[in-house]
Protein backbone atom coordinates (compact mmCIF):
# COMPACT_ATOMS: atom_id res chain seq x y z
CA UNK A 1 0.00 0.00 0.00
CA UNK A 2 1.59 3.49 -0.93
CA UNK A 3 2.26 5.80 1.98
CA UNK A 4 -0.73 8.31 2.46
CA UNK A 5 0.46 11.77 1.37
CA UNK A 6 -1.09 14.52 4.20
CA UNK A 7 -1.95 17.30 2.64
CA UNK A 8 -1.00 20.84 3.26
CA UNK A 9 -4.19 22.33 3.83
CA UNK A 10 -8.21 21.40 4.10
CA UNK A 11 -10.88 23.66 2.83
CA UNK A 12 -12.97 25.48 5.46
CA UNK A 13 -16.45 26.60 4.02
CA UNK A 14 -18.23 29.43 6.13
CA UNK A 15 -21.75 30.43 5.98
CA UNK A 16 -21.89 33.20 3.99
CA UNK A 17 -19.75 31.17 1.70
CA UNK A 18 -22.42 28.49 1.64
CA UNK A 19 -25.53 30.97 0.88
CA UNK A 20 -23.43 32.51 -1.91
CA UNK A 21 -22.58 29.24 -3.34
CA UNK A 22 -25.88 26.82 -3.49
CA UNK A 23 -29.75 28.31 -3.42
CA UNK A 24 -32.76 25.82 -2.31
CA UNK A 25 -32.84 24.76 -6.19
CA UNK A 26 -29.64 23.97 -6.37
CA UNK A 27 -30.06 21.97 -2.82
CA UNK A 28 -33.17 20.22 -4.18
CA UNK A 29 -31.45 19.05 -7.35
CA UNK A 30 -28.49 18.09 -5.17
CA UNK A 31 -30.40 16.27 -2.90
CA UNK A 32 -32.71 14.51 -5.59
CA UNK A 33 -29.55 13.22 -7.29
CA UNK A 34 -27.98 12.20 -4.04
CA UNK A 35 -31.33 9.63 -3.45
CA UNK A 36 -31.18 8.61 -6.44
CA UNK A 37 -27.19 7.73 -5.83
CA UNK A 38 -29.18 5.66 -2.86
CA UNK A 39 -31.70 3.86 -4.41
CA UNK A 40 -29.06 2.48 -7.12
CA UNK A 41 -27.01 1.29 -4.41
CA UNK A 42 -23.90 4.16 -5.02
CA UNK A 43 -24.35 6.27 -1.79
CA UNK A 44 -24.95 5.07 1.83
CA UNK A 45 -26.81 6.60 4.88
CA UNK A 46 -25.40 6.61 8.24
CA UNK A 47 -28.02 6.23 10.85
CA UNK A 48 -28.41 8.96 12.87
CA UNK A 49 -27.41 8.83 16.27
CA UNK A 50 -27.33 10.82 19.36
CA UNK A 51 -27.46 11.52 22.77
CA UNK A 52 -30.16 13.36 24.69
CA UNK A 53 -30.28 15.54 28.29
CA UNK A 54 -32.94 17.46 29.40
CA UNK A 55 -32.38 20.59 27.92
CA UNK A 56 -30.73 18.94 24.71
CA UNK A 57 -28.91 16.77 22.59
CA UNK A 58 -25.98 15.99 20.94
CA UNK A 59 -26.01 14.39 17.25
CA UNK A 60 -24.36 12.49 14.82
CA UNK A 61 -25.19 11.93 10.89
CA UNK A 62 -22.98 11.57 7.57
CA UNK A 63 -23.18 9.30 4.71
CA UNK A 64 -20.52 7.92 2.01
CA UNK A 65 -20.70 9.41 -1.29
CA UNK A 66 -17.41 6.99 -2.03
CA UNK A 67 -18.49 7.30 -6.24
CA UNK A 68 -17.57 11.36 -5.72
CA UNK A 69 -14.18 10.54 -3.44
CA UNK A 70 -15.95 11.52 -0.54
CA UNK A 71 -17.09 10.41 2.93
CA UNK A 72 -18.00 12.72 5.37
CA UNK A 73 -20.33 13.53 8.69
CA UNK A 74 -22.33 16.51 10.20
CA UNK A 75 -21.97 17.23 14.22
CA UNK A 76 -24.11 19.23 16.43
CA UNK A 77 -25.70 19.95 19.93
CA UNK A 78 -29.20 21.32 20.45
CA UNK A 79 -29.05 22.90 23.59
CA UNK A 80 -31.43 25.55 25.18
CA UNK A 81 -32.53 26.42 21.57
CA UNK A 82 -29.05 26.79 20.39
CA UNK A 83 -26.57 24.96 18.03
CA UNK A 84 -23.60 25.11 15.94
CA UNK A 85 -23.53 22.77 13.34
CA UNK A 86 -20.21 21.81 11.31
CA UNK A 87 -20.19 19.23 8.53
CA UNK A 88 -16.89 17.82 7.93
CA UNK A 89 -15.66 16.06 4.21
CA UNK A 90 -13.23 13.28 4.05
CA UNK A 91 -11.69 11.80 1.05
CA UNK A 92 -12.82 7.92 0.88
CA UNK A 93 -9.48 7.00 -0.41
CA UNK A 94 -6.64 8.04 2.22
CA UNK A 95 -8.87 9.26 5.09
CA UNK A 96 -7.86 13.34 4.88
CA UNK A 97 -9.71 16.06 5.28
CA UNK A 98 -10.98 17.71 2.50
CA UNK A 99 -13.12 20.28 4.23
CA UNK A 100 -15.37 21.46 6.77
CA UNK A 101 -18.43 23.01 6.53
CA UNK A 102 -20.53 25.32 8.74
CA UNK A 103 -23.98 23.99 8.42
CA UNK A 104 -26.31 26.24 9.53
CA UNK A 105 -27.51 27.19 6.25
CA UNK A 106 -26.76 23.87 4.86
CA UNK A 107 -29.40 22.05 7.01
CA UNK A 108 -32.18 25.01 6.63
CA UNK A 109 -31.91 24.29 3.10
CA UNK A 110 -31.21 20.31 3.11
CA UNK A 111 -34.46 19.85 5.44
CA UNK A 112 -36.64 22.43 2.81
CA UNK A 113 -35.28 19.87 0.24
CA UNK A 114 -36.54 17.32 1.44
CA UNK A 115 -40.19 18.79 2.47
CA UNK A 116 -39.49 20.07 -1.36
CA UNK A 117 -39.51 16.09 -2.98
CA UNK A 118 -41.64 14.81 -0.85
CA UNK A 119 -44.52 17.50 -1.26
CA UNK A 120 -43.90 16.96 -5.24
CA UNK A 121 -44.72 13.09 -5.31
CA UNK A 122 -47.32 12.98 -2.28
CA UNK A 123 -49.37 16.52 -2.80
CA UNK A 124 -52.50 16.83 -4.63
CA UNK A 125 -50.74 18.55 -7.95
CA UNK A 126 -52.98 21.32 -7.62
CA UNK A 127 -52.94 22.10 -4.24
CA UNK A 128 -52.81 25.66 -3.54
CA UNK A 129 -52.65 26.12 -0.18
CA UNK A 130 -50.28 25.01 3.09
CA UNK A 131 -50.34 25.13 7.03
CA UNK A 132 -47.56 25.82 8.90
CA UNK A 133 -47.30 24.96 12.47
CA UNK A 134 -44.85 26.33 13.78
CA UNK A 135 -42.91 29.69 13.72
CA UNK A 136 -38.91 28.95 14.32
CA UNK A 137 -36.15 28.91 12.19
CA UNK A 138 -37.03 25.75 9.67
CA UNK A 139 -40.80 27.50 9.33
CA UNK A 140 -39.91 30.02 6.43
CA UNK A 141 -37.85 27.66 4.68
CA UNK A 142 -40.45 24.98 4.64
CA UNK A 143 -42.58 27.97 3.21
CA UNK A 144 -40.14 28.59 0.49
CA UNK A 145 -39.57 24.55 -0.08
CA UNK A 146 -43.64 24.30 -0.77
CA UNK A 147 -43.79 27.13 -3.31
CA UNK A 148 -41.03 25.53 -5.33
CA UNK A 149 -43.24 22.42 -6.33
CA UNK A 150 -46.87 24.01 -5.59
CA UNK A 151 -48.17 27.12 -7.19
CA UNK A 152 -49.17 28.33 -3.37
CA UNK A 153 -52.17 31.17 -3.26
CA UNK A 154 -51.98 31.00 0.55
CA UNK A 155 -50.43 30.29 4.15
CA UNK A 156 -52.12 29.39 7.10
CA UNK A 157 -50.06 29.97 10.52
CA UNK A 158 -50.41 28.28 13.72
CA UNK A 159 -47.90 28.69 16.69
CA UNK A 160 -48.45 28.49 20.61
CA UNK A 161 -47.56 31.31 21.08
CA UNK A 162 -49.48 34.30 19.28
CA UNK A 163 -46.53 36.69 19.60
CA UNK A 164 -44.42 34.41 17.31
CA UNK A 165 -46.93 33.79 15.03
CA UNK A 166 -48.14 36.84 14.18
CA UNK A 167 -44.33 38.14 13.78
CA UNK A 168 -43.83 34.94 11.84
CA UNK A 169 -47.06 36.22 9.35
CA UNK A 170 -45.56 39.42 9.12
CA UNK A 171 -42.29 37.59 8.07
CA UNK A 172 -43.91 35.92 5.25
CA UNK A 173 -45.95 38.41 4.01
CA UNK A 174 -42.77 40.38 3.87
CA UNK A 175 -40.98 37.45 1.97
CA UNK A 176 -43.76 36.71 -0.42
CA UNK A 177 -46.36 39.29 -1.06
CA UNK A 178 -48.01 38.22 -3.30
CA UNK A 179 -49.47 35.28 -0.81
CA UNK A 180 -52.11 35.52 1.05
CA UNK A 181 -51.26 34.83 5.00
CA UNK A 182 -53.33 34.13 7.82
CA UNK A 183 -52.65 33.28 11.16
CA UNK A 184 -54.75 30.93 13.44
CA UNK A 185 -55.55 30.41 17.31
CA UNK A 186 -56.08 26.56 16.87
CA UNK A 187 -54.49 23.88 15.27
CA UNK A 188 -57.75 22.44 14.29
CA UNK A 189 -58.31 26.11 12.55
CA UNK A 190 -55.14 26.21 10.84
CA UNK A 191 -55.52 22.76 9.32
CA UNK A 192 -59.35 22.35 8.32
CA UNK A 193 -59.78 21.87 4.74
CA UNK A 194 -55.86 22.62 4.07
CA UNK A 195 -54.34 20.24 1.26
CA UNK A 196 -50.79 20.65 2.60
CA UNK A 197 -49.74 20.34 6.50
CA UNK A 198 -46.08 21.29 7.63
CA UNK A 199 -45.52 20.31 10.97
CA UNK A 200 -42.33 21.85 13.11
CA UNK A 201 -42.45 22.31 16.68
CA UNK A 202 -40.88 21.05 19.64
CA UNK A 203 -43.96 19.51 20.91
CA UNK A 204 -43.66 16.94 23.65
CA UNK A 205 -46.83 15.26 22.48
CA UNK A 206 -48.88 14.92 19.76
CA UNK A 207 -51.55 17.68 18.57
CA UNK A 208 -52.40 17.09 14.92
CA UNK A 209 -54.98 14.79 15.10
CA UNK A 210 -56.91 12.49 12.47
CA UNK A 211 -60.35 14.33 13.02
CA UNK A 212 -58.29 17.88 11.99
CA UNK A 213 -58.18 16.35 8.20
CA UNK A 214 -59.85 16.31 5.12
CA UNK A 215 -59.32 13.66 2.70
CA UNK A 216 -56.66 14.71 0.29
CA UNK A 217 -54.42 15.99 2.91
CA UNK A 218 -50.28 15.49 2.66
CA UNK A 219 -48.80 15.93 5.78
CA UNK A 220 -44.80 16.92 6.39
CA UNK A 221 -43.67 15.91 10.06
CA UNK A 222 -40.03 17.62 10.46
CA UNK A 223 -40.20 18.58 14.29
CA UNK A 224 -40.40 15.67 16.31
CA UNK A 225 -36.70 14.36 16.10
CA UNK A 226 -35.96 12.81 18.61
CA UNK A 227 -37.94 10.00 21.28
CA UNK A 228 -38.98 12.10 23.89
CA UNK A 229 -40.77 14.20 21.26
CA UNK A 230 -44.14 13.92 18.92
CA UNK A 231 -46.76 16.08 16.66
CA UNK A 232 -49.08 13.39 14.78
CA UNK A 233 -51.31 11.52 16.77
CA UNK A 234 -51.72 7.38 15.89
CA UNK A 235 -55.08 7.88 14.56
CA UNK A 236 -53.58 10.00 11.86
CA UNK A 237 -51.75 7.01 9.90
CA UNK A 238 -54.83 4.43 10.39
CA UNK A 239 -55.85 7.38 7.65
CA UNK A 240 -52.53 6.86 5.60
CA UNK A 241 -52.70 5.22 2.59
CA UNK A 242 -48.83 6.20 2.07
CA UNK A 243 -46.43 6.94 4.40
CA UNK A 244 -43.07 7.85 3.69
CA UNK A 245 -39.76 8.51 5.61
CA UNK A 246 -36.33 9.99 5.19
CA UNK A 247 -34.43 6.88 6.08
CA UNK A 248 -35.85 3.77 7.63
CA UNK A 249 -33.37 2.44 10.14
CA UNK A 250 -33.17 6.05 11.31
CA UNK A 251 -37.13 6.29 12.28
CA UNK A 252 -37.38 3.10 13.45
CA UNK A 253 -34.54 4.16 15.99
CA UNK A 254 -35.11 7.67 17.01
CA UNK A 255 -38.90 8.43 15.99
CA UNK A 256 -41.72 7.94 18.76
CA UNK A 257 -44.38 8.64 16.31
CA UNK A 258 -43.60 5.65 13.89
CA UNK A 259 -42.30 3.26 16.88
CA UNK A 260 -45.39 3.39 18.47
CA UNK A 261 -47.59 3.26 15.33
CA UNK A 262 -45.90 -0.21 14.55
CA UNK A 263 -46.47 -1.09 18.66
CA UNK A 264 -50.06 -0.08 18.07
CA UNK A 265 -50.37 -3.17 14.60
CA UNK A 266 -48.77 -0.88 12.08
CA UNK A 267 -46.17 -2.29 10.04
CA UNK A 268 -42.62 -1.09 8.81
CA UNK A 269 -43.38 -2.77 5.29
CA UNK A 270 -45.75 0.20 4.81
CA UNK A 271 -43.50 2.71 5.51
CA UNK A 272 -41.24 3.88 2.01
CA UNK A 273 -37.60 5.51 2.16
CA UNK A 274 -37.85 8.91 0.13
CA UNK A 275 -35.43 7.78 -2.06
CA UNK A 276 -37.68 5.25 -3.87
CA UNK A 277 -40.10 7.83 -4.59
CA UNK A 278 -37.70 9.66 -6.53
CA UNK A 279 -36.43 6.32 -8.14
CA UNK A 280 -40.04 5.54 -8.68
CA UNK A 281 -41.40 9.04 -9.96
CA UNK A 282 -45.11 7.80 -9.05
CA UNK A 283 -47.26 10.54 -8.13
CA UNK A 284 -50.22 10.57 -5.33
CA UNK A 285 -52.32 7.66 -5.75
CA UNK A 286 -55.69 9.03 -6.88
CA UNK A 287 -58.41 9.26 -4.43
CA UNK A 288 -55.59 8.72 -1.45
CA UNK A 289 -57.04 9.95 1.85
CA UNK A 290 -53.77 11.06 3.52
CA UNK A 291 -49.88 11.09 2.73
CA UNK A 292 -47.60 11.66 5.61
CA UNK A 293 -43.61 12.32 5.37
CA UNK A 294 -42.03 11.83 8.20
CA UNK A 295 -38.48 12.99 8.58
CA UNK A 296 -35.74 13.74 11.42
CA UNK A 297 -32.58 14.90 9.12
CA UNK A 298 -30.53 12.61 7.55
CA UNK A 299 -26.67 12.14 7.04
CA UNK A 300 -27.02 11.31 3.23
CA UNK A 301 -29.28 14.68 2.55
CA UNK A 302 -26.56 16.92 4.46
CA UNK A 303 -24.02 14.97 2.73
CA UNK A 304 -25.28 15.66 -1.05
CA UNK A 305 -25.69 19.59 -0.25
CA UNK A 306 -21.63 19.32 0.91
CA UNK A 307 -20.61 17.14 -1.70
CA UNK A 308 -21.97 19.88 -4.48
CA UNK A 309 -20.73 22.91 -2.36
CA UNK A 310 -17.76 22.06 -2.02
CA UNK A 311 -17.40 21.31 -6.03
CA UNK A 312 -18.77 24.98 -6.43
CA UNK A 313 -16.45 26.28 -3.39
CA UNK A 314 -13.20 24.63 -5.55
CA UNK A 315 -14.56 25.57 -9.15
CA UNK A 316 -14.90 28.84 -7.79
CA UNK A 317 -11.94 29.62 -5.86
CA UNK A 318 -14.57 30.06 -2.63
CA UNK A 319 -13.43 29.41 1.10
CA UNK A 320 -10.32 29.60 3.32
CA UNK A 321 -7.46 27.10 3.41
CA UNK A 322 -6.46 26.02 6.48
CA UNK A 323 -3.24 23.84 7.72
CA UNK A 324 -4.19 20.47 7.55
CA UNK A 325 -3.34 18.21 10.55
CA UNK A 326 0.13 16.31 11.38
CA UNK A 327 0.43 13.89 13.26
CA UNK A 328 2.85 14.45 16.82
CA UNK A 329 3.97 11.66 18.60
CA UNK A 330 1.96 10.81 21.98
CA UNK A 331 3.80 11.14 25.33
CA UNK A 332 3.14 7.65 26.83
CA UNK A 333 5.75 7.79 29.45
Amino acid sequence: MAEIKVPDTFLWINEADVCNLIDLSGTVDALEKGLKMEADGKAVNMTKTQTVWGYGSLNVTGAQFVGDGLVGAKVWSNANLGAAPIMVLHNSEDGQIAAVVEAFALGQMRTAALSSVATKWCSQPDADEMAIMGSGHQALPQVAAILSVRKLKRVRVWSRTPANRDAFVADVKKAYPELEVKGYDTVEAAARDCPIITTFTRSKEPFLEAGMLSKGTHINAGGAIIPTNAEIAQDVFKRCDKIVCDNLAQVQKGSRELMEYVKNGGSWDKVIPICNLVKEQKPRPSGADITIYKFMGMGLADMASAVEIYRRARAKGAGKAYPHPHRSHPRLT
